[in-house]
């Protein structure tokens, strides 16, 4: 996904919210992306719905970029 950061940005975002602590994932967003986690497929995944509902909607995807 690094040539689509925005999609990464917001799958980030999911991630982070869906699995704030170690509790739900012991893994941070890097890590689990390297991995493939099914945690991180799922975020993807989200960000994905995410985007087609926005795009039906008529709203833009505007995240901020991660380095």
């Amino acid at each position: 996904m690094e040539h689509d950061l925005q999609l990464r940005a917001a799958a980030r975002a999911i991630y982070d919210a869906c699995y704030p602590t170690e509790d739900w994932s012991p893994l941070g967003f890097d890590e689990a992306e390297r991995l493939r986690t099914v945690h991180y497929r799922q975020a993807v995944g989200a960000a994905h719905h995410a985007r087609a509902a926005l795009a039906r909607s008529g709203e833009q995807l505007a995240l901020p970029v991660i380095a």
